[in-house]
C-alpha cells in the first residue's frame, strides 16, 4: 500500500511540473569586432547569448594609435571605459546596461584612484569583482570585462 501511495505521490509531483519553464537554450553568437586592426585577434569582442552580453576585458589602449594612453591608472581605466562603451554602442546599449565587471589591477594600491574614475560610469552600481594580477597584457594597469542585458 506504501509504495502505490508512494506511485502515485511522485506521479502527481511529475505532472504538476510546468514543463514550459524548461527554455532551450539561445544561440550563441560570436560577434565580429567593430574595430578592423583587431579582426585577426583570437576572440570576440562580444559574445552574446539571448539578451545577455559577455565583453571580452578591454585595457586602456587608444584604438586610433593602437597604444595605451600615458598617464597612469586614471586615464587608463577612462580609456578602458571608453572602449567598453563603444563595444556595447556597437551593440545598441549603454553604460547602463551593464549589470557585472570584472576589475584587474596591475597594482592593487591603484583602487582608490581606479574607482574615482569608475563610479563616474555607472552610476548604477553593477555587481563587481577587483583584483590585482602581475602582468596584464601590453604592460597595462588595468582590465576590465563586463556582463551586459540588452533591453528588448
Amino acid at each position: 500500500m506504501k509504495k502505490i501511495i508512494l506511485i502515485i505521490c511522485l506521479f502527481a509531483f511529475f505532472m504538476s511540473c510546468n514543463t514550459e519553464v524548461i527554455k532551450p537554450v539561445d544561440e550563441v553568437v560570436f560577434h565580429k569586432t567593430h574595430e578592423p586592426k583587431k579582426s585577426t585577434a583570437p576572440f570576440s569582442d562580444a559574445v552574446q547569448v539571448g539578451n545577455l552580453y559577455f565583453l571580452s576585458g578591454q585595457v586602456g589602449i587608444d584604438h586610433s594609435v593602437r597604444k595605451l594612453v600615458p598617464g597612469g591608472i586614471q586615464p587608463e581605466t577612462k580609456q578602458t571605459l571608453e572602449n567598453i562603451k563603444a563595444v556595447l554602442e556597437h551593440h545598441d546599449m549603454n553604460m547602463e546596461d551593464v549589470v557585472k565587471c570584472t576589475v584587474i589591477l596591475a597594482d592593487i594600491e591603484d583602487f582608490s584612484a581606479f574607482n574615482e574614475v569608475y563610479k563616474t560610469y555607472f552610476p548604477q552600481k553593477p555587481a563587481r569583482t577587483t583584483f590585482a594580477a602581475k602582468g596584464l597584457a601590453v604592460g597595462a594597469k588595468i582590465e576590465i570585462e563586463c556582463i551586459a542585458v540588452k533591453s528588448e
